[in-house]
């Protein structure tokens, strides 16, 4: 829906221009968000600002406030600030997951990091990446056949598999904001993720990447473009992993 994604970046627009302004009360920490962790007054704000564009499109669920209004056939599953420790931290690694659900399927789905302005688009008809600053150019999204690290979501979290992969030489990052991080997916060799499956933070990455190898179950998430790379990481986590 044209209409949806128009709003969707208007949201991110705005949300965009009211943080570069700083104001201290952004880096303000509040009570403990839906999701489990201590939101912000960036994840707040950002949040309203959503609502307030997105609320017309269903009903959205966020990882601060939960259900903020009934839940219907038609549901918007929103992380207002993906990587909010990054912003906190002014590490420029952070974004907004959107993703629109009718009849428990996505059919459209923008991530944004807020820090360059890269727009990632997939609606049912049409995936791109385009910028904050000129949505209307649309980028085709080609594979990196280029990449040399992959994206270790939660990485400090499981040592032994940092070991295990470094032997094979299968180096990576560790950025902390797991929705960017599967928007990103086709840049880079590999992404994993092991941990808790929050629909905010991988509803909108995994269907923008649903054309790449994909894994995901409620233990871990893997993204490969590469088939053979997928299967070597595949057993490494699954035979001497878990």
């Amino acid at each position: 829906m044209e209409d949806f994604v128009n709003a969707a970046v208007a949201a991110c627009q705005e949300i965009h221009a009211f943080i570069e302004q700083g104001d201290p009360s952004l880096y303000r920490s509040h009570e403990k968000g839906a999701g489990g962790d201590i939101s912000n007054g960036a994840d707040l704000s950002a949040e309203a600002i959503c609502f307030r564009y997105l609320s017309p499109y269903g009903s959205v669920f966020s990882e601060e406030s939960g259900w903020m209004s009934p839940e219907s056939s038609v549901n918007i599953i929103l992380d207002p600030i993906d990587g909010s420790d990054n912003f906190i931290s002014k590490l420029p690694y952070y974004g907004i997951s959107i993703a629109r659900v009718s009849e428990g399927k996505t059919t459209e789905a923008v991530v944004c990091n807020l820090a360059n302005g890269d727009l990632f688009v997939r609606t049912l008809e049409e995936y791109y990446c385009t910028s904050l600053h000129n949505f209307t150019q649309k980028h085709e999204i080609i594979i990196n056949l280029s990449a040399k690290i992959g994206l270790f979501e939660k990485a400090p979290e499981h040592p032994e598999l940092i070991r295990k992969l470094m032997e094979k030489k299968l180096k990576f990052r560790s950025p902390g904001a797991l929705a960017l991080s599967l928007a990103y997916a086709p840049y880079v060799k590999y992404v994993l993720f092991l941990g808790t499956m929050r629909p905010y933070d991988i509803q909108a990455g995994l269907f923008l990447s649903q054309h790449l190898h994909v894994l995901q179950d409620d233990r871990y998430i893997l993204i490969c473009a590469d088939k053979e790379l997928f299967e070597q990481i595949r057993l490494i986590v699954e035979k001497e992993y878990f």
